[in-house]
């Protein structure tokens, strides 16, 4: 299979469809005030969103970003989250994947776990 390509953007912000890509929405939560209609996307999984516990607990809090990464990573190896991870996969590695998010601290986010995942060769 080909390297997966995915990128992440925020909701709030990015190129649009200018970027390329399947656009994913991957927060659990619709981003605050934005219409369903003025956000261009292709799916919204929540199913590879982290948990309700796991979102509240996390917190935001950079110093727990490592643990959240890692109880993160447990649940997209799990049903039904790693199915659309397997299938997210595909889709990057055949036309590029963004990532959209409403989080600000991107790097240190659920998304950037869900990117480093999908990107893994070893899946």
């Amino acid at each position: 299979m080909a390297r997966a390509h995915v990128t992440i953007t925020r909701v709030y912000e990015g190129p649009g469809r200018a970027g390329g890509g399947h656009r994913v929405l991957v927060d659990r939560l619709w981003p605050r005030g934005l219409a369903k209609a003025a956000v261009e996307l292709d799916e919204w999984a929540k199913d590879v969103a982290p948990s309700t516990e796991l979102r509240r607990w996390y917190g935001h809090v950079p110093e727990r970003f490592i643990e959240f990464s890692q109880r993160y990573r447990a649940e997209l190896a799990s049903p039904p989250a790693a199915a659309v991870v397997d299938r997210l996969r595909h889709i990057a590695s055949k036309q590029g994947l963004v990532l959209l998010t409403a989080t600000r601290d991107v790097e240190h986010s659920g998304a950037a776990v869900l990117q480093a995942v999908i990107e893994d060769p070893s899946g």
